[in-house]
């Protein structure tokens, strides 16, 4: 889980500048309205569409602008129409990418993909080649200011969560898929706050990396991820906390 993990405490060392919030709104939207066009505009009735709506709240999106996304998703406003499709490859020391995207245009963002990748001494995979690396889990981020731990290890575990860490300044929590929901429901009843909530994919095992190599991969997920199709890019690195950090200042 450390690739996941680690990365994502550099983002949040990182912080997301003004700059960036139209990147990281158009991505919402994007998902917003492919989860509204495959199980309908009610979040109640649309798991995957009542999360990424909470992670879309979280990051401050006007409540018009999701309402506007998920009647796009609807058809009830007219919208382009996004294809989801995965891009698995290696990256720098021979780390996995599993890399997913939502298109209007595919050749468009495959072409996009494979410059980034080539240029940090990466290539594009066969479909299938990686994939089988990544499993599915439910993660939540509690900062460490918002809670007892002891509190809310009690009440995460009881809603079924599998595990619990501290990470820095942040406790993480690694759900099965199917109790993803119970968990983050029982947070939201206890009224104890997360910075993330997300189903995301873990690498199964992990490759170290150092030197150069280190140094390709934070900049080739970087590159990944503010490419305007991308919506998730996940890997298998272990780098040292060390080494992260100095290339992370």
């Amino acid at each position: 889980m450390s690739g996941h993990s680690k990365w994502s405490t550099i983002k949040r060392k990182k912080g997301k500048a003004d700059a960036q919030r139209g990147k990281i709104f158009s991505k919402l939207i994007k998902e917003i309205t492919v989860a509204a066009r495959e199980g309908g505009g009610d979040p109640e009735s649309n798991p995957r569409l009542r999360q990424v709506v909470q992670t879309a709240k979280s990051a401050n999106m006007p409540a018009d602008n999701i309402d506007r996304a998920i009647k796009k998703g609807t058809g009830e406003l007219p919208g382009v129409t996004y294809e989801e499709v995965n891009y698995e490859g290696y990256g720098p020391g021979g780390i996995a990418l599993l890399v997913e995207v939502a298109t209007d245009n595919k050749n468009r963002t495959v072409a996009d993909i494979r410059h980034i990748l080539t240029r940090r001494n990466g290539h594009l995979g066969e479909t299938g080649s990686v994939a089988w690396m990544f499993e599915q889990k439910g993660y939540i981020a509690v900062s460490k200011d918002a809670c007892e731990e002891d509190q809310l290890m009690a009440v995460v575990l009881d809603a079924g969560a599998e595990d619990m860490k501290l990470e820095e300044d942040i406790y993480e929590i690694f759900t099965a898929p199917a109790d993803f929901e119970n968990v983050r429901e029982a947070l939201d009843e206890k009224k104890i706050p997360y910075t993330e909530a997300e189903l995301t994919k873990f690498p199964q095992s992990t490759i170290k990396l150092d030197g150069k190599n280190a140094e390709q991969a934070l900049i080739l997920m970087e590159e990944l991820e503010d490419q305007e199709d991308v919506q998730h890019v996940y890997t298998n690195f272990d780098i040292d906390e060390e080494i992260m950090n100095k290339l992370s200042d």
